[in-house]
């Protein structure tokens, strides 16, 4: 199989952040064709329509990235049962202007950890509800929903999570070829 490439989004920022841990557990275990990088969506300044046309080269940089990936990975924390805003900052920079929406039919996944008991479970619903109405290519099936607490240390993966995450890379691999 072809190399694909992914685009994975972090929306963890924290120097600590448990999700770039997680996003470094994917890279490590990946036994897949898909091969991963990644964009400090931290660097992007807020959207405004006022800038929309005429973006700075940090944003162009990002949506290029965008269109030339096969698919991307959302990486979630959760923040008050949602997603971060630092990620659906990002996400806007690739929907607009209207009409130019870079995610339409863009295969995309969602995981994401966390160190509470339900993992990024409300998160990622919410995350669900933007990426459907963007029209992205959304793998539903299986889902990855990390508690980090009892599933990584500061090593990385505890042992009895490495499968079902490369169980995970490749559902998304053939999600990917599906499309």
């Amino acid at each position: 199989m072809n190399q694909l490439n992914v685009l994975a989004l972090i929306g963890g920022i924290s120097k600590n952040s448990l999700n770039k841990r997680l996003y470094a557990e994917v890279v490590k275990h990946n036994t897949t064709s898909l091969s991963f990088q990644t964009f400090d969506i931290a660097s992007l300044p807020f959207f405004s329509q006022d800038i929309e046309n005429n973006p700075p080269e940090n944003v162009v940089n990002f949506q290029n990235l965008v269109q030339k990936a096969d698919a991307v990975l959302l990486i979630t924390p959760e923040y008050n049962r949602s997603f971060p805003g630092v990620l659906k900052n990002a996400i806007d920079w690739c929907s607009r202007p209207p009409g130019k929406n870079l995610w339409k039919r863009k295969p995309a996944a969602l995981m994401g950890a966390s160190p509470g008991k339900i993992g990024t479970f409300g998160a990622q619903q919410h995350l669900k509800n933007v990426c459907c109405f963007l029209d992205m290519a959304l793998m539903n099936q299986p889902e990855f929903y990390l508690e980090a607490s009892s599933s990584m240390d500061e090593n990385g993966l505890l042992a009895g999570s490495v499968g079902f995450l490369q169980k995970y890379l490749t559902a998304f691999e053939e999600w990917i070829v599906s499309e």
